[in-house]
């Protein structure tokens, strides 16, 4: 974990991003239902090596797994101690798919990746856009493949989530992101 970072500090941060920029801007229409009924397990990975969060995420994907869906939906494993460059958390992914393989839960669970320094393939380094996956610090998303599928039947034109997003943001601007996380 980054000196000085506590494991409530870090949650409370990853809450108040979630908040004010998944749910508070839309960024993702599902996300507020799991927020509003407590079912999302927020985990601080102590892990710093990209071995130990191996281990972490595995124990993660079981649990998860096992867990009653009504109870715990979805997982947010925030990982403050490595895979800070974005590079090496980019590349950090295809080991957690290959876990999910290893693990028969691919089909089951998949994972979503949210970054501090998140950017899209042929983006410039500051794009606007790269925000929708910018975190506060390094996670991995961890959502069951049922739960998608139901919110998914549900929300009309899922597809353009990606493009209303980058709108959003484009409408908010740099300053106005800024503004958005400082508030209290």
């Amino acid at each position: 974990m980054e000196p000085g970072a506590q494991a409530d500090d870090v949650i409370a941060a990853t809450r108040d991003w979630l908040e004010k920029a998944v749910i508070g801007l839309g960024l993702c229409p599902f996300a507020k239902a799991v927020h509003a009924r407590g079912q999302i397990r927020y985990v601080v990975s102590p892990a710093q090596s990209p071995e130990a969060l191996v281990e972490d995420l595995m124990a993660e994907l079981r649990a998860l797994d096992a867990a009653d869906p009504a109870a715990v939906d979805t997982t947010l494993l925030i990982h403050p101690g490595v895979l800070a460059d974005f590079e090496d958390y980019n590349d950090f992914l295809d080991i957690a798919d290959a876990l999910l393989d290893e693990l028969e839960l691919s089909g089951v669970i998949q994972i979503a990746s949210f970054h501090p320094q998140y950017r899209f393939e042929g983006t410039m380094r500051d794009a606007i856009e790269n925000y929708t996956n910018r975190s506060p610090y390094p996670m991995l998303h961890l959502l069951r493949e049922d739960s998608i599928e139901k919110a998914v039947t549900t929300y009309p034109d899922v597809a353009d989530i990606p493009e209303k997003n980058i709108e959003t943001l484009n409408r908010l601007g740099h300053e106005g992101w800024r503004n958005l996380m400082s508030k209290k």
